[in-house]
């Protein structure tokens, strides 16, 4: 007998995307897979920058409510987006290989200056609403005039060509799986050794109700354990940090465990950047944690 699954999701493309391919990786297993669309808080708002939204979980608070009254069996989110103290009763059963972890920097053209880091012209108006890339942006460029940017992966890219900003910043995951044709901009990749990406960045994470074997069955033929053991570690370092998502951290683990982290208290002020070879896992988070408040109390 076949097993019935129940996906919610975000409505947005991207969010949509994600739903549906995991809705074909179920149906490899011989599943049926019907997705269930559901608002939350940061699709609702979409005048506000994120740092006026009230709490956390901005885009999953709903979607985990529905899992935990049991109207879903299984949420698909972008595992950045995640709380890393999940809601009681819930857990992340399965992650997705990464995709590439990278920002991108989408120029248009008449902004494009060779000479300048990026090639983005002096004194460019720069769209994003993330407290982690504003601050990135301004540590390497410090004339750049950064602009709240809001709404899905379409919708940014449509203010950018209605000629609101100079360039916007995008994750070029999302970019990638929607397919999106950007030919009429210039796309820089930012190096996420240097541009240090969100802590999972381009990982999926499946997230079902503790207690449910059955869909934890299903999923652990689709985890991938090497990723999540190094945005394990990512998510670690935000977490002792007390951080959400609208914290300026950036943490990657590359596949050849080399882990980069880039660190600011506040939007805009000064960033820290370590870079570390990862021996053991086992207590790496903290050793970031003890040096980052020591280069910051020297």
């Amino acid at each position: 007998m076949k097993q019935h699954v129940t996906i919610g999701s975000r409505g947005s493309d991207l969010a949509l995307w994600q739903a549906y391919f995991v809705k074909s990786e179920l149906e490899k297993l011989d599943c049926t897979v019907e997705i269930k669309i559901i608002k939350t808080q940061g699709d609702k708002i979409q005048h506000l920058s994120f740092d006026k939204l009230e709490g956390k979980g901005f885009f999953t608070k709903e979607i985990e409510d529905s899992l935990i009254s049991s109207e879903i069996d299984l949420a698909v989110h972008s595992h950045k987006d995640l709380e890393t103290n999940p809601p009681e009763g819930l857990k992340i059963a399965c992650v997705s290989k990464r995709a590439n972890p990278a920002d991108i920097l989408l120029i248009r053209p008449e902004a494009i200056q060779g000479s300048e880091k990026w090639t983005l012209k002096k004194n460019a108006i720069v769209g994003t609403s993330s407290a982690r890339r504003k601050t990135l942006l301004t540590h390497y460029r410090a004339d750049l005039a950064i602009n709240d940017l809001r709404g899905n992966v379409p919708t940014r890219i449509d203010k950018l060509r209605q000629g609101n900003y100079d360039a916007i910043v995008l994750a070029k995951a999302g970019v990638d799986r929607l397919e999106l044709d950007l030919s009429e901009f210039v796309t820089i990749v930012l190096d996420p050794t240097e541009f240090v990406p969100a802590p999972a960045q381009g990982v999926l994470g499946l997230q079902i109700r503790s207690e449910d074997q059955r869909m934890e069955n299903i999923l652990d033929k689709m985890n991938y354990p090497e990723v999540a053991q190094k945005i394990g570690l990512e998510r670690k370092i935000l977490n002792l940090l007390e951080g959400g998502c609208q914290l300026p951290l950036g943490a990657y683990c590359t596949p050849e465990n080399e882990l980069f982290v880039s660190f600011a208290p506040k939007t805009g002020e000064q960033s820290t950047f370590l870079k570390y070879k990862v021996e053991s896992f086992e207590g790496m988070a903290e050793k970031v944690i003890e040096d980052l408040q020591s280069v910051r109390v020297d």
